[in-house]
C-alpha cells in the first residue's frame, strides 16, 4: 500500500513557534523537511544526544547533541507583526501567495 504524501504548506527557512512538546514556545527557522514522515527538523529545538562512531584520525567520536525532527502539528508559523498564526492562500493571478490569517499580510 502506497501512502499519500502531504502537502506542507511550511517551507524550509520559515520562522516557527513550536506549540507543544517539550520546547514548547521556542522559535526557530526549519532545516529539514521529511514529507513522507509528516516532521520536520527546527533550528536549535528538540535536542537529542547521540553516540557518534569515530570515523578518522581527525574525527572525534562520542556523545554530540542534534536537533531531532518534530511532528508538523506541534509548530506553528510565525508572522512578523502578529506572532504564531495559521496559513492562508490569496491567489494573485497565476500564482497563489502564503498570508497571515490574522492581518493578511504575505508570509
Amino acid at each position: 500500500m502506497v501512502e499519500a504524501v502531504h502537502k506542507f504548506k511550511l517551507k524550509k527557512e520559515d520562522t516557527v513557534e513550536i506549540i507543544a512538546g517539550k520546547d514548547k514556545g521556542k522559535r526557530g527557522k526549519i532545516l529539514k523537511i521529511l514529507r513522507d514522515k509528516d516532521r520536520l527538523v527546527v533550528e536549535g529545538a528538540n535536542i537529542v544526544k547521540k553516540a557518534k562512531k569515530r570515523r578518522s584520525q581527525q574525527d572525534r567520536g562520542g556523545i554530540i547533541e542534534i536537533e531531532a525532527a518534530l511532528h508538523s502539528s506541534n509548530v506553528m508559523i510565525v508572522c512578523k507583526k502578529c506572532g504564531p498564526t495559521r496559513i492562508g492562500y490569496k491567489v494573485d493571478g497565476d500564482s497563489k501567495i502564503r498570508v497571515c490569517r490574522k492581518c493578511g499580510e504575505a508570509l
